[in-house]
């Protein structure tokens, strides 16, 4: 009897994809939506759990309006083939910048907390399309906080 066996190759210890998008979102200030582009990037290191940060920077064309978030936060995913849902929660910063009284801007900047999933979809074998929804509350904002939604449609390179 043979007791020799090889040991296994191409384990991975982790999986990182680095992709941008085009975002689509509701401000909760604004009346209109607005248009702007979301980078991230994804560190997979256990079988479904990782890490997701993202910088989201959205503008009213019409206006000096713009929204900036910094986000970072735990990522639960599964796989069906080619397709990949997830789910994330994130915490960070964003920065309002608005014009006001005798057109003087002001740039404020409050923490947050964002709700959001999408799906992934392995176009190549190291390409990934991504459909993404997020839900964040801006904390301190005046009156009820800020609430903005987007929608995000991307690419990303996985390594």
């Amino acid at each position: 009897m043979v007791y020799a066996q090889a040991s296994p190759a191409g384990i991975r210890k982790a999986s990182l994809q680095v992709g941008a998008g085009f975002s689509n979102a509701d401000t909760d200030y604004v009346p209109n939506r607005v248009n702007g582009i979301t980078i991230y990037a994804d560190l997979d290191f256990l079988h479904h759990l990782g890490l997701e940060g993202e910088f989201r920077y959205l503008k009213d064309g019409g206006t000096n309006i713009y929204e900036k978030t910094y986000e970072v936060g735990p990522r639960y995913s599964r796989s069906y083939g080619r397709f990949s849902p997830y789910g994330k929660v994130m915490y960070g910063r964003g920065v309002f910048n608005f014009t006001y009284r005798d057109r003087r801007t002001a740039n404020l900047a409050y923490n947050m907390i964002a709700f959001g999933g999408g799906l992934d979809y392995r176009l190549l074998q190291h390409v990934n399309l991504r459909g993404d929804y997020e839900y964040q509350h801006w904390f301190g904002f005046p009156l009820h906080g800020l609430t903005p939604s987007a929608i995000t449609l991307g690419a990303a390179y996985r390594f």
